[in-house]
């Protein structure tokens, strides 16, 4: 009877395969995001001409127009940028090609293995990517001994990405903890344009070639290169919640320091890795809610940029700012705004993230008079859709951002102490006030 038995299992075994049915999948294994970073794909329709200067009037048979000298370059105070080892900053070269390039990370949670998501969401052409590696991030942009791994694509060591396209790695085996730095080396076949205008401080090797194995890249410099990372995923030790913040350049961490992790959104990751919450920054600089604004607006990329993030039970909701700049801040715009729109806005994403059982956290926004885009009339928007963000009832929980880095003398400004530049993008001290005074209550259980 056993044999019979066995003799029946084989055949519908076999029936199966023979008829093409899959085999039972595997248990899904879980992964959560933490650390990331927005690119900004193009507007839709066609890209606008570029602007000539028109040519200097001539009069036939006249005197030759005296040529005028090109303006001075105007100059930019230098960059915050944390340098380790003072390593050389190259602002001069535009492009690079068959060159290794290393892009700092930070994770918010550790885990036991890493996948890394690479994009090329804001480009009509293939990316390709030569040899990858990853490891634990020394100095200068070094890779500590015996923490470099090398990252596959369905086994392959390099990928071209299609056009408009992620690509998700292979898993990687590299145990990391909570706040550990990485560096993600690309070898880069080019050519790759540095004119991107999503862009951050990376290590690049000074000599053509592939060094993505070597610890230390020779002739290394710091360039701004467009980002080729977006998002990266771990499998945690611990049950790990997920939190993205959705927002423009206050919270992508404008005007802080460089490479230094010091935006709101990272101090609150660093409050929050006890607790077992991982961050996820989705934060566009000049982003908006309703319109296009240096990258599609906030109703435009949610899917995309915050609910496909893996793990996510929250968002951090701190946006709205830029369309009552751009929107009333002149008064020949053709982009009007009123506290009604962003009102409506904000429901949309409560409703579409409630749609997934995803909470959502309201933020007050930030003062800004004094910015270049400041006006009486922004100013009432703004003060309106704060106080509906405070009292509506809509969010599941609110953040008071405003009251905490504003003037006690002036409330409608800056505190001197948390903005130094610009009247609207706080210091790495104002960051961290805003990273301090979000409460882990609003997380829920």
């Amino acid at each position: 009877m056993m044999i019979l038995r066995r003799i029946v299992t084989v055949a519908v075994l076999t029936g199966l395969a023979s008829t093409g049915m899959a085999a039972p999948r595997a248990a899904p294994e879980n992964w959560i995001g933490v650390w990331g970073y927005v690119i900004a794909p193009p507007a839709p329709g066609p890209a606008p001409a570029p602007i000539a200067p028109p040519p200097p009037p001539v009069t036939p048979l006249g005197t030759p127009p005296v040529p005028v000298p090109p303006p001075a370059p105007r100059a930019f105070p230098p960059p915050l940028l944390e340098n380790p080892g003072n390593v050389p900053v190259d602002t001069l070269t535009t492009e690079i090609r068959n060159m290794t390039v290393r892009q700092l990370v930070r994770v918010s949670a550790g885990g036991t293995r890493l996948r890394l998501r690479f994009s090329d969401e804001d480009s009509a052409d293939p990316l390709t990517l030569g040899a990858v590696h990853v490891g634990l991030a020394g100095a200068d942009g070094a890779v500590i001994a015996g923490t470099d791994r090398a990252v596959t694509f369905d086994g392959r060591s390099g990928v071209v990405i299609p056009a408009s396209a992620p690509a998700l790695s292979d898993p990687i085996d590299l145990p990391t903890k909570a706040l550990d730095r990485l560096l993600i080396s690309v070898h880069v076949p080019g050519p790759l344009s540095l004119r991107a205008p999503r862009t951050l401080f990376q290590y690049v090797a000074g000599s053509p070639g592939d060094f993505t194995a070597q610890a230390a890249l020779p002739g290394v410099r710091l360039m701004r290169v467009p980002v080729l990372v977006t998002l990266v995923e771990s499998q945690p030790t611990a049950p790990t919640s997920v939190l993205v913040t959705l927002g423009d350049s206050i919270t992508e961490g404008a005007a802080s320091t460089a490479n230094a992790f010091r935006g709101w959104p990272d101090r609150l990751a660093e409050r929050l890795a006890p607790r077992h919450w991982a961050v996820v920054n989705a934060g566009i600089s000049g982003n908006r809610l309703l319109r296009y604004g240096a990258g599609p607006s906030a109703l435009a990329r949610l899917d995309r940029d915050v609910l496909s993030v893996p793990g996510i039970r929250g968002i951090l909701l701190l946006e709205g700012i830029n369309d009552i700049g751009r929107g009333l801040g002149s008064a020949n715009s053709t982009e009007p705004v009123t506290a009604e729109a962003l009102e409506a806005a904000d429901k949309q994403i409560i409703a579409r993230a409630h749609e997934h059982g995803i909470r959502v956290i309201g933020a007050t926004l930030t003062p800004y008079q004094g910015a270049s885009y400041a006006s009486p009339a922004g100013e009432a928007v703004r003060e309106a859709l704060n106080t509906w963000i405070r009292t509506s009832g809509a969010f599941d929980a609110v953040v008071d951002f405003a009251p905490v880095v504003a003037d006690p003398a002036n409330p409608l400004t800056f505190a001197p102490a948390y903005n130094d530049r610009d009247h609207l993008h706080p210091n790495d001290a104002g960051y961290k006030a805003m990273g301090d005074a979000v409460d882990p209550a609003v997380l829920g259980k």
